[in-house]
């Protein structure tokens, strides 16, 4: 796979910062109306009033548009998981609610966003950057989380810690990583707290 890479805006000025942002705009309404297979640069131009040979001044290609706006949704995910985590005292209710918020989350985005989550299973499918740089915040969240664990000795602390993380992430991940969630719909009731639940017990010092 090419490298994607995105025009920095740092070295732009204000009115090149608007214009990213009327084609993110313009880009996340038609992805989610037609698809981002079904959406061409061309069709983006269009809608905004652009040239075509313009928009490619601010990312060289759609797979570099639909890398921002997959971005954006996985942020939504992992923003949900955060949140739900903060409310939490002790290091094993965090990881049942980084189970239970990371399922709901992909869920939600799912079901009333499907064409933009086609995005991020395209992004996994493909093994986009993006999708990449989620796997690695949502490990180093779980991460310390167990870090946590240990220091509060709620949790074994025998097993190498970045083995422990990989183990626990690959539990996790037929129901956060956006490929693989489509194919588990029968479990989603019970998963989240069985699986959370046989964890834990993994992890009991």
């Amino acid at each position: 796979m090419n490298k994607v890479t995105i025009s920095p805006g740092s070295a732009r000025g204000p009115v090149d910062h608007d214009v990213r942002d009327q084609i993110i705009v313009a880009a996340t309404e038609h992805f989610r109306l037609y698809g981002y297979e079904k959406t061409t640069v061309s069709d983006l131009a269009k809608a905004i009033g652009f040239s075509k040979a313009y928009i490619y001044k601010f990312f060289e290609s759609k797979q570099a548009i639909g890398e921002l706006i997959c971005a954006n949704c996985l942020r939504e995910i992992e923003m949900d998981v955060t949140k739900a985590i903060e409310g939490a005292d002790h290091p094993p209710e965090k990881l049942r609610r980084m189970f239970k918020t990371g399922v709901e989350s992909s869920l939600r985005l799912f079901f009333e966003d499907r064409k933009l989550y086609d995005i991020a299973a395209s992004a996994a499918t493909e093994n986009w950057e993006t999708a990449r740089a989620y796997e690695g915040r949502i490990k180093a969240i779980l991460l310390d989380i167990l870090r946590q664990g240990r220091e509060k000795e709620d949790f074994e602390r025998k097993t190498p810690l970045d083995e422990t993380v990989m183990a626990i992430y690959l539990v996790m991940r037929p129901y956060l990583n956006p490929l693989l969630l489509q194919h588990n719909f029968d479990s989603m009731d019970d998963a989240p707290t069985q699986l959370s639940s046989l964890v834990l017990r993994s992890l009991s010092p």
